[in-house]
């Protein structure tokens, strides 16, 4: 679906198809959203027309990412409320200084930022132990460079955990965005090949406490973990859809030798 569909189409058709999406009754969002259903029925059959923050109610009640917001507000006649900047706006300075100087104070330890499609926005000089040897047209997206057979994929020491791992975190991405683009992005790495079992759920092994990623590097086995991070106030939709995502040794001899080759 294009962006020109999604605004070509009728408030109530959008309202409803999120509405389902998100598996509420009529019943279920006029009650979370305080309003009559018989209201938000006129609303989805065109009866009525909402008014400007009758739309910002529901979609906040409907938990929309601001792009989606914006969208629905445009497919009701009006003008969306959220920014869209470019990184290299002067308005996004304070929040590029911000990223950069996460990014230079986790070297020696891989880093990533990613926007609302895996595409890579910025990496620090650690992330280059992953990178190597990664075909450089698959390094524009972060998931294809991990999971394709030309990436990072045959370094992977438990590929097939990690794969699960990544195409989880992506439907689950997917389920609340209901973006067409990431679904065909899933189709993509899911017809890559993989000689490993993919479990169906993250189970512990014994003593893990997170998923790891396991890769062979200089001839030796690295493992780390990540923690992701996003901005917790986003007003702005480039800003609402970055994702730092910063990667830990996951035991000592990791630390170890990132403290060896960064001295």
């Amino acid at each position: 679906m294009t962006a020109a569909h999604i605004f070509q189409r009728p408030f109530g058709e959008l309202l409803r198809q999120w509405r389902e999406h998100r598996r509420l009754s009529q019943l279920e969002l006029s009650v979370q959203a305080e309003i009559s259903t018989r209201h938000l029925s006129f609303l989805e059959t065109g009866r009525a027309k909402p008014s400007r923050d009758m739309v910002l109610h529901l979609a906040e009640h409907l938990d929309l990412p601001l792009r989606e917001r914006n969208h629905l507000l445009l497919a009701g006649g009006y003008a969306p409320v959220y920014a869209e900047s470019a990184l290299d706006s002067p308005r996004m300075a304070a929040v590029c200084e911000a990223i950069r100087r996460l990014l230079t104070a986790h070297d020696p330890y891989p880093a990533v930022v990613v926007d609302r499609n895996w595409d890579l926005v910025d990496a620090n000089a650690g992330i280059g132990l992953l990178s190597e040897g990664v075909d450089p047209d698959l390094l524009a997206n972060v998931l294809r460079a991990s999971l394709h057979p030309e990436g990072l994929a045959p370094h992977i020491v438990n590929l097939g955990e990690w794969r699960a791992h990544l195409l989880g975190r992506l439907r689950r991405q997917i389920a609340v965005t209901a973006d067409p683009r990431l679904g065909e992005l899933y189709k993509e790495l899911c017809d890559y090949p993989c000689d490993q079992p993919e479990p169906e759920v993250e189970l512990p092994g014994p003593g893990d406490i997170l998923v790891p990623l396991r890769v062979r590097r200089a001839g030796r086995e690295l493992s780390f973990f990540s923690i992701v991070a996003t901005f917790g106030t986003p007003l702005d939709v480039t800003v609402s859809e970055l994702m730092i995502e910063s990667f830990y040794p996951a035991d000592p001899a990791t630390a170890a030798y990132l403290r060896d080759t960064a001295s």
